[in-house]
């Protein structure tokens, strides 16, 4: 059995922000977002601290905390799309939400 340390001084996890999403501490702004932005969009750390007003360790120890989770993250990132994908659909079926 392994210990597993979370950095409480920069992630929380609380259901009543972000839908129980870890998140840096302070904000609204989503471990997995952070993630998103750096691997995806490839903005670099330091980018994103600045844009966001973030401080650099927070962006650090949410980008480790994000390797640590990784599976479960990416898992709820995509199911995430995955539902609103079908809402989309869902919508259109329905003659609903069509922006044209």
């Amino acid at each position: 059995m392994s210990i597993q340390q979370i950095s409480t001084e920069y992630i929380a996890i609380d259901p009543d922000f972000c839908g129980g999403k870890p998140r840096i501490i302070g904000t609204r702004m989503p471990v997995a977002t952070i993630a998103t932005m750096y691997l995806e969009m490839g903005e670099s750390l330091e980018e994103i601290a600045s844009e966001y007003h973030l401080s650099k360790p927070a962006v650090y120890a949410a980008m480790a905390y994000y390797y640590d989770h990784r599976e479960e993250i990416d898992r709820h990132t995509a199911e995430s799309a995955a539902f609103v994908e079908q809402m989309k659909r869902n919508s259109i079926a329905k003659g609903i939400g069509n922006r044209e």
